[in-house]
């Protein structure tokens, strides 16, 4: 029965998964719009920065809005797909949970910070517009 009710479960992911990310790139807003010289402030600050993600996760999908909408160049990492990315979130963040965005600041330090309501809230704090 349980086999059932996993392959179940894998076939509506199947055929949903294309559905929601047509829906994103349909409903992504528009980037805020900078000066050049913000723009390259706000890229150099996004060097720091990594979102841990599943493709099709709805959370995922929701942090992936906000930084479409805040116009920011944050490294994508699939811990689905890729392993040693999987391997990462582990060791540096503690658990394998998505989205995950991975600070790193000047000294080198990491802080990794879950929960799409959280990463949405740090990142317009920082780079809000």
């Amino acid at each position: 029965m349980r086999i059932l009710i996993r392959y179940f479960f894998r076939g509506v992911r199947v055929l949903l998964a294309p559905v929601m990310l047509i829906s994103e790139k349909l409903s992504t807003p528009k980037a805020v719009e900078r000066t050049p010289e913000e723009q390259a402030q706000v890229d150099a600050a996004c060097q720091q920065l990594a979102l841990y993600q599943f493709r099709t996760c709805p959370f995922c999908i929701k942090v992936r809005k906000e930084i479409a909408r805040l116009g920011l160049n944050i490294e994508l990492r699939d811990a689905q797909i890729d392993p040693a990315h999987k391997q990462a979130l582990l060791e540096g963040g503690g658990k394998v949970k998505v989205p995950c965005l991975k600070i790193t600041d000047d000294a080198g330090q990491a802080t990794w910070l879950y929960e799409s309501d959280e990463i949405n809230r740090w990142l317009h704090q920082r780079f809000g517009a």
